[in-house]
């Protein structure tokens, strides 16, 4: 099992509960996409999963590791090492070069004098280089992060975690500043860098047919709760409706309901 999560909350110090009653869990290697609105709790789903947040109710066990308020520091740092996160805007230093933010992935498991080494003279230029080539970013190496666009700190943040090579993978909206082409083919990429090392990858999207088109398991979160948790196959226009019901969110190219099929290329693509 990779991660379980009974009956979980997570109430935070003013009151607002983000989320509640989730119960959910994973075999290692399962690839699951969260759908659902605006403010419906996937990115506080996804900071508990990275112990980012502890939860407030229930239990929850991650790689084997129950999690708890009783955790210790030295546990808790160790299992980090081991879940990597993308962001949907990506925490780097701006001033940083981007072969020191693609190291950064491994620091967790870097002696501290090695680290620190690497901030001077990257330990592994090889390493970032390769990680780099996979989302197309390798001529970028020696860049200053705040020399790049949106999209390509979303994709240095995805090569981080490629470099890191975790055993949980969490990405929250991996795509959302990346044009469709691009978005399909690094969805794709995690998909197939997690099934190719057995590792768990759970990722929100708000567009859902690429959700539905590049993941065999999909949940859908609305206030804090899940609505359903099924094969891609077997989510219903019904279900769908239902989840974005009364919001405005734009999940889908104009024109197109939530119960359209995805296109055949997409789908082909992701298979």
């Amino acid at each position: 099992m990779s991660f379980a999560l009974d009956e979980v909350g997570l109430t935070h110090s003013n009151g607002f509960a983000s989320l509640s009653g989730i119960t959910l869990s994973a075999a290692q290697g399962e690839s699951i996409a969260l759908i659902g609105p605006s403010g419906a709790g996937k990115t506080s789903l996804l900071n508990t999963l990275g112990t980012g947040h502890l939860p407030t109710a229930g239990r929850m066990t991650v790689l084997g590791q129950p999690v708890t308020a009783s955790i210790s520091a030295s546990a808790l740092k160790a299992l980090r090492s081991r879940i990597g996160t993308v962001y949907q805007a990506t925490p780097v230093p701006l001033r940083q070069r981007v072969v020191t933010a693609v190291l950064a992935g491994r620091l967790g498991r870097w002696p501290l004098w090695k680290a620190l080494a690497s901030l001077a003279y990257p330990q592994d230029i090889p390493g970032a280089r390769e990680a780099l080539a996979r989302v197309q970013l390798q001529d970028k190496l020696f860049a200053r992060c705040d020399q790049l666009s949106g999209g390509q700190l979303q994709r240095v943040g995805i090569a981080r975690v490629l470099y890191q090579q975790a055993e949980l993978i969490l990405a929250d909206e991996p795509v959302s500043a990346l044009d469709p082409a691009l978005s399909l083919s690094t969805v794709q990429l995690l998909v197939q860098e997690a099934a190719a090392r057995q590792a768990t990858l759970v990722a929100s999207l708000h567009a859902v047919d690429l959700a539905l088109s590049c993941f065999a398991r999909i949940v859908g979160i609305r206030a804090g709760r899940i609505l359903f948790d099924l094969p891609a196959a077997q989510v219903s226009e019904a279900q769908l409706r239902a989840l974005y019901a009364g919001t405005q969110d734009r999940t889908l190219p104009p024109g197109r309901t939530p119960a359209a099929e995805p296109p055949a290329a997409m789908v082909m693509a992701c298979r």
